[in-house]
């Protein structure tokens, strides 16, 4: 297995080209449960170029009905990056000083669950962000309402 680096350029330019708009290749979620994960994974997906396919416990998209749970379900990605040892994009929850574009944030509830995916988009002066669901870029992460906050920072990439 090899080691790269994941390109945080590609990431941010997909997530301004679509933090508005619906790339015609993935499906919207919108309407079932919101598009948020699904949009951090694409962005995810333009920084890393490699999907993990492993059956269940993978990061893939193939169809709205051939995907893993990780590529659109909140906590499903956070368990696959902070554990990923094998293909695809991996990373570890930091704190906001040393996340940067193109890493990712989650939003969560006082009762403990984590509910939102954006993308940051910049960490100075503020923290902004592009996210679905809200559609949003550049957006200040101040203005959300939430209990915690995690930032998942993408180390980097394998591929075989």
């Amino acid at each position: 297995m090899t080691e790269r680096k994941y390109d945080r350029g590609a990431a941010l330019e997909y997530a301004r080209k679509w933090a508005y708009g619906r790339n015609p290749a993935y499906y919207d979620f919108e309407e079932i449960g919101g598009d948020c994960t699904n949009f951090a994974s694409q962005c995810l997906f333009a920084g890393s170029g490699i999907m993990n396919y492993t059956p269940v416990f993978g990061w893939y998209y193939r169809s709205s009905s051939d995907r893993t749970a990780s590529w659109t379900g909140v906590e499903y990605l956070y368990n696959f990056i902070t554990s990923n040892d094998s293909v695809g994009p991996y990373g570890s929850v930091v704190s906001p000083v040393y996340a940067q574009p193109g890493d990712l944030i989650q939003l969560g509830r006082s009762d403990g669950t984590f509910y939102h995916t954006p993308v940051i988009t910049a960490t100075r002066p503020t923290i902004l962000v592009a996210a679905h669901s809200f559609d949003a870029y550049d957006r200040p992460l101040l203005t959300y309402d939430f209990d915690y906050v995690r930032f998942i920072h993408i180390e980097g990439v394998r591929a075989w």
